[in-house]
């Protein structure tokens, strides 16, 4: 089990407050450790192991606890002996029915300390802003990183090279659990393929009652294998009526929205850099973990320049940026991203293996006229840059502490 600072960094501030503390993210990224760290740092400061109540409601021992008023009842009851504040962790709180209004109460009617965990973004909409409106704080819990991923991996092989890992890395991903499966190919493979399974079965099709799964099972592939590749509902319509799926387009957006709520896939709009307008069509989607993709779909080596852009992606949402991709005259700039006034422009590539590739890569930003940093990212191994843009081997800057 590593430390994963970057989210303790975030959480650590609001510990002991009254703020409940929502965190996120696809199933099995790392949430439930969450709470264990949590709990490793509390015992670490003196509190008492007495002061924790957990629950995991996916665990069939607490299914007579997934209503609002039996969770609530049991809270209480345990609640009687313990001296001082009390500590709550709710490991998959949505399979409790109404368990906002649960929490919500608990708050009301202990001194407490709350931690829930979810796998849907439907945790922080509807009734949760109803009634826990400005009372929360949310941390979205992605799978490793790449450097988190070497802290592990080294553990496993400690001969291998950084180069060696960002190969493991290319098609293994950053799903926490596969450690345990000392990243054997095979193995995870299962693990992955069956990981998927369940987000689109419980978190997408049980969550939001689709019925043509199918239908489903064909818009997840076609993004999976456009990941990262500007396409519209209508594009994936045509595509669809190709296969002889007749599908209206809002039918396709709703899909897609299920898969975005579930934290399979992440929406990136697309900006015009000049205008500063969000454009209103064309996104790209991008996967949580793109080992998934290798193991579901394939190709990760063959499609290597959409899984290098879709790993920096997830990498700059780990880091805290808004990230838009960006339009400047008839070309494409991969990433625009901001965060508290900083900005960045990143543009990723494979290999800037000729005098044509690279007058393209870095002639994106020809009509960028500020002054905020701009890279090209790529695997070779020379510094490339030119004209006050940075050009950057995309492993090392994935493991550098700040970007700037």
């Amino acid at each position: 089990m590593i430390k994963r600072e970057l989210y303790m960094s975030q959480i650590r501030p609001f510990i002991g407050n009254e703020l409940i503390k929502v965190l996120t993210g696809i199933r099995r990224s790392g949430k439930s450790v969450m709470l264990e760290l949590i709990q490793e740092e509390l015992l670490e400061s003196g509190t008492c192991a007495d002061q924790f109540i957990s629950f995991n409601f996916e665990q069939m021992r607490n299914e007579h606890l997934c209503t609002a008023q039996a969770l609530h009842e049991e809270v209480m009851r345990r609640c009687a002996n313990i001296k001082g504040k009390v500590y709550l962790f709710f490991d998959e709180i949505q399979e409790v029915t109404n368990w906002e209004k649960c929490v919500n109460s608990l708050r009301l009617d202990l001194d407490c300390d709350i931690y829930i965990t979810g796998s849907n973004a439907k945790l922080l909409s509807g009734e949760l802003a109803t009634y826990l409106g400005g009372r929360y704080v949310e941390f979205v819990i992605y799978p490793f990183s790449f450097s988190e991923f070497i802290e592990l991996y080294q553990t496993i092989d400690s001969d291998t090279t950084l180069a060696q890992c960002f190969q493991k890395y290319l098609l293994a991903g950053g799903m926490p659990y596969l450690a345990n499966l000392r990243y054997e190919e095979e193995p995870g493979k299962k693990y992955l393929e069956d990981l998927f399974n369940s987000v689109v079965l419980k978190d997408i099709v049980k969550r939001n009652k689709v019925r043509d799964v199918d239908l489903l099972e064909r818009i997840i592939s076609y993004v999976m294998a456009n990941a990262g590749t500007t396409f519209s509902a209508t594009s994936i319509s045509k595509f669809l009526k190709n296969e002889q799926r007749t599908v209206s387009k809002d039918t396709v957006l709703n899909y897609l929205k299920y898969c975005v709520d579930a934290y399979l896939f992440y929406q990136a709009s697309r900006q015009d850099v000049q205008g500063k307008q969000i454009l209103a069509t064309n996104e790209k989607y991008y996967i949580a973990d793109h080992g998934i993709r290798e193991a579901v779909y394939g190709g990760n080596m063959k499609e290597i320049n959409l899984i290098l852009e879709n790993i920096v992606y997830m990498e700059l949402r780990r880091r805290g940026f808004t990230i838009t991709v960006g339009k400047a005259g008839d070309k494409e700039i991969d990433f625009v991203c901001e965060k508290r006034g900083q900005k960045l422009y990143i543009q990723v590539a494979y290999l800037l293996a000729s005098e044509e590739t690279i007058a393209r890569e870095f002639g994106v930003y020809d009509m960028v006229r500020d002054n905020f940093p701009k890279y090209v990212v790529s695997l070779d191994e020379f510094d490339m840059s030119r004209n006050g843009i940075k050009h950057r081997n995309i492993r090392d800057l994935l493991i550098e502490t700040e970007w700037n």
